[in-house]
C-alpha cells in the first residue's frame, strides 16, 4: 500500500506540476515508447551482462520482496525466542543426546512443528542448528562459536545483498542511458535540419525525453528500490542477531532466561515483546515440556 502511495505521489506531482506550467503532454507520450525502449532495454541488458544468473534470479525475487515487505512480524520474533528457549532448556536439562534428533531433522521434530511460519526460512532454521551442534561438540569455547557465528552471518548477508547492489548500479546507470537516448534524438532531429522549426522543436522535445526518462527512473523508481531492498535485507537478518545471542549468552553458562532475555533486546524496537509478552510466552511453553518432555 505504501509502495502504491509513493508512486501515485511521484506521477502526480511531476507530470501534475508539467501540464500546470502549460507543457503539452503530448510531446512526452509520444517519444515515451521509443525512449522508454531504449533506456530499459539498455539497462536490463546490462544488468543481464554483468552478473551470473543466479544474482539475476535473486534481483527479481528482490523486487518482489520490496513490495511484498519483511516476512518477520511481532509475534514470528515472539515465536523465536521460544523457540529458542524450548531448544535451550532441552538441552540444559536433557543434554545433547536428546537435543540432537531435533536438530537433525527439524520439519519432523515436534519442537519446531509448533512453530510453523519458522520452520518456513530453512536459512535460519539450518543455521540455528548447525551452531547448536557445534555448541554440544565445543561447548567449552564460546567466543570461538561467536566467532563462526559472525562471519557465517557476515558471509550470508553480503550474499544476501548481491541483489541489491545489482539494482543500485543499475539506477546510478540510468540517467547516462537517458543521454544516450537524447544524443540518438538529437542524432535523428541534426538529419531532419530542414524541416520547418516546429517540427524540430517537437523532435528536439521528444530527444530531451530521454533524459528525463533516465533520471526520473534512476531516483524515483529503481533507485527507492534499491534502497528499500536494503532495509529489508537488513531487517531479515535481525533473527540471526537473536539466536547468536541467545546461543552465545546459553554457551557461556548463562541460565537459559537470562539467555533469552539478552536475546530479547536485540529484537527490533517495533516488534520487540515486552518482558511480560515474553515471560506470558514462556511459561506456556514450560507448561509444554514438563508435560510432555522432548
Amino acid at each position: 500500500m505504501l509502495n502504491a502511495i509513493g508512486l501515485i505521489v511521484i506521477l502526480l506531482c511531476v507530470f501534475g506540476s508539467f501540464l500546470m506550467s502549460g507543457g503539452n503532454i503530448m510531446v512526452i507520450f509520444h517519444a515515451l515508447p521509443h525512449e522508454m525502449l531504449a533506456i530499459a532495454g539498455a539497462a536490463v541488458g546490462a544488468f543481464i551482462l554483468g552478473n551470473s544468473m543466479q544474482t539475476v534470479k535473486k534481483t527479481w525475487k528482490g523486487v518482489v520482496r520490496v513490495f511484498k515487505g519483511s516476512r518477520w512480524n511481532e509475534g514470528d520474533f515472539r515465536d523465536l525466542l521460544a523457540l529458542l528457549f524450548t531448544l535451550l532448556a532441552t538441552f540444559r536439562k536433557s543434554g545433547a543426546n536428546a537435543l540432537e534428533p531435533h536438530l537433525d531433522k527439524p520439519e519432523e521434530s515436534e519442537l519446531f512443528q509448533r512453530y510453523p511460519r519458522l520452520l518456513e526460512d530453512h536459512d535460519l532454521i539450518e543455521f540455528t542448528c548447525d551452531y547448536l551442534r557445534m555448541m554440544t561438540v565445543n561447548f567449552e569455547d564460546p567466543h570461538q562459536l561467536a566467532e563462526a557465528m559472525e562471519g557465517d552471518i557476515e558471509r550470508h548477508h553480503s550474499e544476501e545483498l548481491a541483489p541489491q547492489h545489482s539494482l543500485q548500479m543499475m539506477a546510478d546507470g540510468l540517467p547516462a542511458l537517458g543521454i544516450v537516448a537524447a544524443v540518438l534524438g538529437v542524432i535523428k532531429t541534426m538529419s531532419s535540419i530542414d524541416q520547418p522549426t516546429e517540427i524540430l522543436g517537437a523532435m528536439i522535445g521528444g530527444a530531451l525525453v530521454g533524459t528525463f526518462l533516465g533520471v526520473l527512473l534512476a531516483y524515483c523508481l529503481v533507485g527507492p528500490i534499491a534502497q528499500k531492498l536494503q532495509q529489508i535485507i537488513d531487517s531479515d537478518f535481525k533473527p540471526y542477531l537473536i539466536v547468536k545471542t541467545a546461543i552465545i549468552g546459553h554457551a557461556q553458562g548463562q541460565p537459559t532466561e537470562v539467555a533469552i532475555e539478552l536475546a530479547r533486546r536485540m529484537t527490533p524496537s517495533p516488534y520487540a515483546p515486552s518482558f511480560s509478552q515474553l515471560e506470558t510466552a514462556l511459561d506456556e511453553v514450560k507448561d509444554q515440556l514438563n508435560a510432555k518432555p522432548a
